[in-house]
């Protein structure tokens, strides 16, 4: 098994919880250049499933019906 599929098999908030890990490492700033690159690569690839994860939930949620039997676009975000 690669380091994709076990990143694919993350839920969003082990991911969040290994990219918060990542981050706190890096702001320390006393890390070799070296290992500050790899962080910072594992870090990206943890961003990049977050993010695919919500565009999946997202995609999931415009499929929510609304009263009257009709799906409707679901819009993240607060309503003005």
């Amino acid at each position: 098994m690669g380091e994709k599929d076990k990143q694919e098999e993350l839920s969003f908030e082990e991911a969040m919880s290994q990219l918060d890990v990542i981050v706190g490492k890096l702001e320390e700033g006393d890390v070799p250049l070296e290992k500050a690159i790899d962080y910072f690569q594992k870090g990206m690839a943890l961003s990049k499933l977050c993010h695919d994860k919500l565009r999946k939930v997202e995609h999931r949620m415009e499929s929510i019906l609304k009263e009257d039997g009709e799906t409707e676009p679901f819009m993240m975000g607060e309503e003005e």
